[in-house]
């Protein structure tokens, strides 16, 4: 295929108008425009080449530090050699990370200010951009407030929960003294094998979007200088989420018609909100490394989408483009090959020769410096606008809400509203305290404070409970504090017959079941099914004849189709926080009514990985009917305990025109004796196209609370843009036809003209 034929296929139209990107009218914005790159401009007079190469540098505080990269000497101390040769001499403008595990605000205010003394005596005098990982609270910090993973949180299908997790971890940041976060993921999480999932706010585009700009408002605000916001960093660009085999940094095969509908989408919204930075994904795309793809970085990113902020590779990636892809001969040429495609700032992380070998690269003329005044003029307009220049080591004492009784109860609330329940026959949830003798509650997940967070908490796979915040709750310690500690008995399971013994002597059993911490790399499994010994404690315990709640603490979903007819009810957490386990036996004990709603698609059989919007031929069973969609729980399902009722669906009109809309409404009723919240889900199907469209896609939802008794009406509005589709030449359209609206179980119809 030809090069220019290939470009085609994969950028997008700037006539789209779903993705595109605002126009800027207001005189005030373009003469902020003009000061800010006269300024820029200024500033890049005043700078060497080195200073340059070294602003495009990020390195990890290892180089800095007493020790061995890996294995740094504690407590924390700096090396001032190290500090020197870096800061000073190579005059890099960026650290990052911390050194294996988390630290106090204390020994951040000495490693910030440590630092940017440090950058003072250089001769540019330009600060240090320090970025973390925040990814679900400033979770680096010691003592910090720490939110429902991505995953858990799209599970309340409420953004505004996206938004004060954004808002807290901002704030934690700051006051911790960094003004760059690596959050929020804004890949689409259709692959439940994939060890990122729970990184990700689902697998539906229109969730991840409203979900993913909610979280880049709360991080940045409108003045990512204030002394509560940081710049945020919207990643992994472009594809990472779908490898072939469902493990991490795998090749992606992503056909262009695909790659515009279900992966640019979210971050171009994102771009839309005004998101300061990205990270480009460590894969490779269509056998390109797209870290080192012009057509990606620059064609599609700057070009098409109208990004104009900082793009930074993951850790170790331009090295990588020799070790791992081998289409460099060595660490100089890989590095050329990046910056040329427009990186930015690269995440060595380890390695000093990077400004040394950038700058040779610019000297003999295979780097222009046009390439390299691109870059380092972004760096500074982000150095600029984040208040770096005016203030590079924040007042650490103006942040009194810090760790606050506040922010924990957000947190306790947005874990509280991402529990889903999946089955109770009967009801045999709630519990009934007053009547229940002993409990019994068992299994691996019973008794830890480190699967209800997951990775990235306090250490990069989160796996040490030597971290984990004092007082705060496993769920058997919430169990105990609610019935009692004398009515609790507790076994870790491994001992499916002193557990059976137990359970004998019990009223009730709760289970609790699913994964231990892990994110990236060593997360790959080889099998997604729930591992055999935690299925055959279920077996074991259903002997007993007791009535078994079980609870899966997991961060992607784990297959349990053959336990699955045994437990009286099933609720699922995708890894929803240190401050959850009150907010699951409050639900368990009936003090709060479950609304949490899957983001996902819950896989039934190992074989069977499919989304919900997926095509008419995935219906076809090997027995020739269409009853090939055969998940575990389908995407949108969660249970309450209370019963909703949808009535009276109807359209505003039968047909729109091209430059239409058309109001969507539905009548919701509470028919149970609880209050309760609903997601009210729009879903809309094309009939017929020209491209063979989905058999559903989600194209609007509204959570609503609502009293026993109660109606609701909920409102949505579609015009013709919402249901457009990448079409055969690989631009957006939306065709005439019919289009059927489903809410709940009803069904009605309209026409675009």
């Amino acid at each position: 295929m030809k090069t220019f034929q290939f470009l085609l296929m994969v950028v997008i139209s700037l006539a789209i108008t779903a993705c595109a990107k605002p126009v800027v009218t207001d005189a005030t914005s373009q003469v902020k425009s003009s000061m800010e790159s006269s300024w820029v401009d200024e500033k890049l007079a005043t700078l060497s080449l080195e200073d340059k190469v070294g602003e495009m540098t990020q390195l990890s505080i290892d180089v800095l530090a007493e020790g061995q990269p890996y294995n740094l000497v504690e407590p924390f101390t700096f090396n001032e050699e190290k500090l020197k040769n870096v800061l000073v001499d190579l005059r890099v403008g960026s650290i990052l990370n911390c050194g294996g595990h988390a630290y106090t605000r204390d020994e951040w205010k000495h490693i910030i200010t440590t630092i940017q003394e440090y950058a003072m005596m250089k001769e540019s005098k330009i600060p240090v951009i320090y970025g973390i990982d925040a990814i679900h609270g400033t979770n680096y910090t010691m003592e910090s407030t720490l939110f429902p993973q991505e995953l858990s949180t799209a599970c309340t299908w409420d953004p505004e929960f996206a938004r004060q997790c954004a808002e807290v971890t901002a704030y934690e940041t700051r006051a911790s003294g960094i003004p760059w976060s690596f959050s929020p993921v804004l890949d689409a999480g259709r692959d439940a094998r994939w060890p990122r999932l729970w990184e990700t706010y689902g697998e539906d585009i229109h969730l991840i979007k409203k979900m993913g700009v909610a979280y880049v408002e709360g991080l940045q605000g409108d003045n990512i200088g204030a002394t509560d916001k940081v710049a945020c960093t919207m990643k992994h660009f472009l594809g990472y989420s779908t490898p072939m085999r469902g493990k991490d940094r795998m090749p992606v095969y992503i056909h262009e018609r695909q790659l515009k509908e279900y992966v640019i989408p979210p971050f171009q919204a994102a771009v839309d909100a005004g998101a300061n930075s990205i990270m480009i994904c460590s894969g490779e795309m269509n056998g390109i490394p797209v870290h080192a793809d012009e057509k990606i970085l620059k064609d599609l990113l700057r070009d098409e989408m109208g990004f104009t902020g900082v793009a930074v590779t993951d850790w170790e990636d331009i090295g990588y483009l020799v070790s791992r892809h081998r289409v460099a001969k060595d660490f100089k040429e890989a590095i050329g090959q990046a910056i040329n495609a427009g990186i930015d700032m690269a995440m060595v992380p380890m390695d000093t020769k990077f400004p040394v070998l950038l700058k040779e690269l610019v000297e003999e003329g295979v780097v222009p410096m046009s390439r390299i005044d691109e870059s380092v003029g972004r760096i500074l307009q982000m150095k600029k606008d984040l208040g770096l220049f005016e203030n590079p080591v924040p007042d650490f004492n103006a942040y009194d809400k810090f760790a606050s009784d506040e922010f924990a109860q957000m947190s306790y609330e947005a874990a509280k509203e991402s529990m889903v329940l999946l089955e109770n026959k009967n009801n045999a949830l709630p519990l009934d305290g007053s009547t229940l003798g002993n409990i019994l509650v068992t299994g691996p997940n019973a008794n830890t404070l480190t699967c209800l967070n997951g990775g990235w908490t306090r250490t990069w796979q989160g796996t040490d409970p030597k971290w984990d915040t004092p007082g705060k709750w496993s769920i058997l310690d919430a169990i105990k504090a609610e019935h009692g500690e004398a009515n609790v008995t507790y076994t870790d399971g491994s001992d499916i017959g002193n557990t059976k013994s137990s359970a004998a002597n019990a009223d009730a059993v709760i289970v609790v079941l699913g994964e231990t911490p892990y994110t990236e790399k060593p997360g790959d499994i080889d099998d997604i099914t729930l591992p055999q010994d935690q299925l055959d404690l279920v077996k074991g315990l259903k002997d007993e004849g007791k009535p078994i709640i079980l609870i899966m603490i997991e961060g992607r979903p784990r297959l349990i189709n053959d336990i699955v007819d045994i437990p009286d009810a099933i609720m699922v957490g995708f890894l929803p926080g240190e401050e959850s386990a009150r907010a699951i036996s409050d639900i368990l004990f009936g003090k709060a009514n479950p609304s949490g709603k899957l983001p996902i698609t819950y896989p039934k059989f190992p074989n069977d990985i499919i989304t919900y919007d997926h095509k008419g031929t995935d219906l076809a069973h090997r027995d020739f009917s269409m009853n090939g969609f055969n998940p575990q729980w389908e995407f949108g399902h969660g249970l309450s305990y209370t019963t909703f009722d949808y009535s009276n669906l109807r359209m505003s009109q039968e047909k729109i025109t091209s430059n239409g809309s058309i109001t969507i409404q539905v009548d919701v009723t509470n028919n149970g004796t609880r209050k309760g919240k609903e997601v009210v889900q729009l879903y809309i199907a094309d009939k017929v196209a020209s491209v063979t469209p989905c058999v559903k896609r989600l194209r609007g939802f509204d959570k609503v609370a609502i009293a026993p008794g109660a109606t609701e009406t909920v409102s949505f509005t579609i015009t013709p843009q919402d249901l457009a589709f990448v079409g055969r030449e690989n631009e957006w359209i939306t065709e005439a036809g019919e289009f059927e609206v489903m809410i709940g179980d009803l069904k009605g119809m309209f026409e675009v003209e």
